[in-house]
């Protein structure tokens, strides 16, 4: 069961990433704004319609994943989304990674190895009592209120970029703890009980406001200030919510200081794949690196000030 989960959860994220790519592109294609406006712009474009289409296949590969296995297991495996988005653009946009990207990739790879190996998720009920859900509830749409206020309140694109992206991140970690829940719901008692049970319609509410924070992240600044939150905060919300919710076991104790050194190397895997040569923000939204003449360095992307605001563009 475990390897059937860890498998559905690389397909979702192998779905997720085709999605994101599309998203991106399409994001990079219409005027700076947020709110409800942008999600209406971005539904004139096919591009994005299909990059929903992967994200609703990724959330059924993630409930199949979530039916067969913790939640501790299941999330941090979408930190493969990345790498896997960075290499399917690049096919499509024939901009393949260079080395050091490559080594970013092992390096992700590796710590994520590291942190499963050494967690060892086990155990997990497929429903958790409302007197848990009552108290992750509040503390998860608080967080997400708390960082759209912060970003409203900032003049600064990177911070605004990093807060929402880090507001998605808990939406979708409580995305995914509802979806268990519902589809263990499906399972058991049939697609009536589905439809009449609270995380059914929680997880469709949720998903959404957090696509709409996505959506203004990544119109909100440099993919190498919203990508490591969302990653490594989605994983890290995940592992929290799989503990209290689920009652998931993980290893405490000496096992503390490798899951810690592979978390580091994520970390470090996925900051350099957002700075790497060419950048990541621009082969995820599709950007063609602008020409330069012969014995110059072309300019790959408008530099950023010290404030976070990227050159001729307002934050």
């Amino acid at each position: 069961m475990i390897g059937l989960a860890a498998c559905f959860a690389l397909l979702g994220a192998a779905s997720n990433a085709v999605g994101t790519a599309c998203q991106r592109k399409a994001a990079a294609t219409v005027p700076a704004g947020g709110g409800l406006r942008l999600l209406f712009a971005l539904a004139r474009h096919p591009v994005w319609l299909a990059g929903i289409a992967g994200v609703v296949c990724s959330a059924m590969f993630q409930a199949l994943a979530l039916v067969n296995g913790p939640m501790a297991l299941v999330q941090p495996l979408f930190i493969m989304e990345l790498p896997f988005a960075l290499f399917i653009a690049g096919l499509l946009m024939r901009r393949g990674l260079p080395a050091p990207g490559w080594w970013a990739v092992g390096a992700m790879v590796g710590g994520l190895a590291m942190v499963l190996v050494a967690a060892d998720p086990s155990g997990s009920h497929d429903q958790a009592p409302m007197a848990r859900w009552v108290p992750a509830l509040a503390v998860g749409l608080g967080v997400m209120a708390v960082a759209v206020v912060l970003a409203r309140a900032s003049r600064s694109s990177l911070f605004r970029a990093a807060v929402l992206a880090a507001a998605a991140a808990t939406g979708n970690a409580l995305t995914a703890a509802m979806l268990k829940s519902a589809s263990a719901t499906l399972e058991t008692d049939g697609f009536a009980a589905f439809l009449t049970t609270w995380q059914t319609y929680g997880f469709a509410v949720l998903g959404v406001a957090s696509l709409l924070l996505l959506e203004n992240a990544l119109q909100a600044g440099s993919l190498a200030a919203s990508q490591p939150a969302l990653t490594i905060g989605d994983a890290t919300v995940s592992l929290l919510l799989g503990v209290l919710l689920f009652e998931e076991h993980l290893r405490t104790g000496i096992w503390l200081i490798p899951e810690l050194c592979g978390a580091g190397l994520i970390l470090w895997g996925v900051v350099r794949l957002t700075r790497v040569v060419p950048h990541a923000q621009q082969t995820l939204a599709g950007e063609e690196p602008a020409t330069a003449p012969a014995g110059t360095t072309p300019k790959l992307a408008r530099p950023e000030g010290p404030d976070g605001h990227t050159d001729g563009r307002a934050g």
